[in-house]
């Protein structure tokens, strides 16, 4: 699609869609770098935004560096309308934006195919042992580590936050929820529960251990605030219902113009359900069976001693009184998470 030719004005928000959703972010770029931001596409499907030095006196604090990334799989295209509706409302107004702003469009080829991958989950990639194959998705993420690590080198003083969007392949008791790495600090937990709250994050999932997942990645190398935020469930693009969203993208609107989140706005909302991992579900081999079917949603609540999985000798039970399953997906490869088995937490203070 050719975003050169239309006026400004009549840019719409799907029209931005459907040129991330192309990885295609010229059109973007010039809109910010008119505006006299630096900017700088790294590579297909990124783009850095960097306030000027001139943009902050010396005498106030560095600005923020916000990471989101949308489309890591492919099939997932919510939260690229999401983005989408952002970045539509902050091009007509491009000096309101108060961070640096990174944007990655994930998985190019599979979005293009509407799949979830070409070769290999992608979110599964963001480690030190990746393949030494290099298929697409073992690429893409080479590209997409090697700029994230430029673009938070730039500031090692300000505050960094990622949010990389998703959406689920089946649905959930609890429609919009977060995964959060546990390694982060107290402080920073609190400071996305108080951001996800308003955005009707219903549930947030703390998670010891990384699967390779982009946000993990970012939170155990770089110190960020990070989370896997689940968008409702996957749809073909211009099929999502925004308004489900409205929220989400207010929050995502004032992380991004650096506006505090509004207490009142915060304690007027139900606190997210706070839940923490106790076990991974790993397929160990081709005889992997799950004893959920496909109609089982995110965070059914299952009881103890319960059969989860049966992988030829290894049996998978529920070993607390009361355990809930997320991500529930018998057909991954070999090797990798089929699901996470997580048990409800105290909340954290506000």
């Amino acid at each position: 699609m050719n975003m050169n030719s239309p006026s400004h004005t009549s840019i719409t928000a799907m029209m931005i869609a459907k040129a991330l959703a192309q990885a295609d972010l010229t059109y973007i770029a010039s809109c910010f770098s008119n505006a006299g931001f630096i900017v700088k596409l790294p590579t297909r499907g990124i783009l850095q935004i960097y306030q000027t030095p001139s943009s902050y006196p010396v005498h106030l604090p560095p600005p923020g560096q916000v990471l989101v990334s949308i489309g890591i799989h492919g099939d997932e295209t919510g939260p690229i309308e999401l983005l989408a509706h952002t970045l539509h409302g902050l091009m007509k107004q491009p000096q309101t934006l108060a961070v640096d702003l990174m944007i990655v469009v994930g998985n190019i080829d599979a979005i293009a195919q509407g799949k979830r991958f070409i070769d290999t989950d992608l979110n599964r990639l963001f480690h030190t042992n990746r393949p030494h194959h290099e298929n697409k998705e073992a690429k893409r993420a080479k590209d997409i580590i090697r700029a994230t690590k430029d673009f938070f080198a730039e500031n090692i003083h300000g505050e960094k936050w990622h949010l990389d969007l998703h959406a689920t392949i089946r649905p959930s008791h609890y429609r919009n929820f977060a995964i959060i790495a546990d390694l982060q600090s107290d402080n920073k937990k609190r400071a996305l529960i108080s951001y996800l709250g308003t955005a009707d994050i219903a549930a947030i999932v703390f998670n010891p251990k990384s699967a390779g997942t982009y946000s993990y990645f970012t939170a155990e190398h770089f110190g960020t605030i990070s989370a896997t935020v689940e968008l409702g469930q996957v749809a073909p693009l211009g099929q999502n219902d925004v308004n489900t969203l409205k929220n989400m993208q207010v929050m995502l609107d004032k992380l991004l113009c650096a506006i505090p989140v509004s207490s009142e706005t915060f304690n007027t909302r139900p606190a997210p359900q706070i839940f923490k991992v106790v076990q991974e579900i790993i397929k160990l081999s081709d005889d992997f069976h799950m004893t959920c079917d496909g109609n089982t949603q995110n965070f059914t609540a299952m009881t103890q001693g319960t059969i989860i999985a049966r992988d030829s000798t290894t049996i998978y039970t529920v070993r607390h009184e009361q355990e809930h399953i997320v991500f529930p997906n018998p057909n991954v490869h070999i090797g990798q998470r089929a699901g996470l088995m997580v048990v409800k937490q105290i909340k954290l203070s506000r």
